[in-house]
């Protein structure tokens, strides 16, 4: 128990409840339901019981938050009280060529943390993986999920599959600023200033960088070089440094 100055018990500020990653938004009685490996998590790990306050974020972004009101076999049933709606932010896309091992995990893990909007993972002429397979672009979207809970983000990182570098040209959203992260380009912090933009697309390259070819189709559409700094970084170095820079900047404008 907490007490004031004059020894009076205070009360308690309630802790933030828990929260988990739904399938859907609520039905229209109210309801929600909780399943998969959030079950697991909500059941097993964290053993919530009937009645404990939960928030649940859909796939939109919206927050739910309400009370458990049973446990099924395959499912938690949660009686939802409030809605919000998602907020609306700036939208930054990582494309980030694919890295081997754990370390794209990292990738996908931190930058989902730091804020990125999207992750669109690029299949690069030098780099060493051609194509992830389906079971491990299933745990990066894992890995989102977690990413977005440990975080407290209205929503999580969208992990797209594995495109080439003329889809990632197609698919630049009208108006974003569009940049590839090279150690000899304008500070990145500057073009941002420079452009205020709404959406921004950061290109990361493989280890050993985006070849001649890519990096002309990259320049003629529109890509500007975007330095991080005066040292040398490993890819998923520079894919985290730029996501942070990016979200600070424009979080703050």
């Amino acid at each position: 128990m907490d007490y004031d100055r004059d020894g009076a018990s205070a009360t308690l500020m309630p802790a933030t409840p828990p929260r988990f990653s739904i399938a859907h938004a609520p039905d229209a009685s109210g309801l929600a339901y909780v399943e998969g490996t959030e079950l697991r998590h909500m059941r097993t790990v964290m053993r919530l019981a009937v009645d404990a306050r939960v928030s649940l974020i859909d796939p939109a972004g919206g927050e739910h938050r309400g009370m458990i009101e049973r446990y099924e076999r395959e499912r938690a049933v949660v009686r939802v009280e409030s809605s919000s709606a998602p907020t609306i932010g700036s939208r930054i896309i990582l494309a980030a060529a694919i890295v081997k091992g754990p370390r794209m995990d990292f990738i996908v893990e931190k930058a989902g943390e730091l804020g990125a909007s999207e992750l669109w993972p690029l299949v690069c002429a030098r780099g060493l993986v051609r194509a992830p397979g389906a079971e491990r672009i299933a745990r990066w979207r894992r890995l989102a999920i977690s990413a977005a809970k440990q975080s407290q983000s209205a929503s999580a990182m969208e992990v797209r599959a594995p495109i080439g570098v003329d889809d990632m040209i197609a698919g630049v959203p009208e108006g974003a600023l569009v940049v590839i992260c090279a150690q000899t380009g304008e500070p990145l912090a500057e073009l941002i200033r420079r452009a205020h933009p709404r959406a921004i697309l950061i290109a990361v390259g493989p280890e050993g960088d985006f070849d001649d070819d890519e990096r002309a189709r990259l320049q003629n559409a529109g890509f500007v070089a975007a330095g991080l700094g005066p040292n040398r970084l490993r890819s998923e170095t520079a894919a985290l440094a730029a996501v942070s820079i990016a979200q600070g900047l424009l979080h703050d404008g």
